[in-house]
């Protein structure tokens, strides 16, 4: 079982079963949705994703017929896309996730739309807080 809420605590929700067919999506509705270089995506059975609270505070956005994109209306945090013609399933954005998954990502897709300065080979420094020298 998984937990999740969004960045202002309004939306919580349970995820009862697997994530499947973990992505990073660099196309540039995602890119665009979620502000950064690609957002990671799976899918989830729809019945096994429960809002726990702020039901009412979740909006959606239709970006073709069908497909929605579910947020927070208070704090705009993408939780999950939806689509008409597989209503059994979600996907489910998991940066909203606050407890560890098992799974792990099988690709990253539509690299061809990746944003110009996303250099997914980056041989980038990594801390564990802000970088040296950074002023809070």
């Amino acid at each position: 079982m998984y937990q999740g809420s969004c960045l202002c605590g309004a939306v919580t929700l349970k995820v009862l079963g697997t994530i499947d067919a973990i992505i990073h999506c660099h196309c540039s509705k995602c890119r665009k949705s979620s502000g950064t270089a690609y957002a990671t995506n799976g899918f989830v059975n729809s019945k096994d994703m429960l809002i726990k609270t702020g039901q009412e505070s979740i909006h959606h956005y239709e970006t073709a017929p069908g497909k929605k994109r579910h947020f927070c209306k208070v704090c705009a945090s993408p939780i999950f896309s939806s689509n008409e013609q597989a209503p059994d399933r979600l996907r489910l954005r998991l940066g909203i996730l606050d407890t560890e998954i098992t799974e792990r990502p099988v690709s990253h897709n539509f690299v061809s739309s990746r944003a110009s300065w996303d250099d997914l080979d980056a041989d980038l420094p990594r801390y564990d807080g802000y970088e040296p020298g950074r002023g809070k």
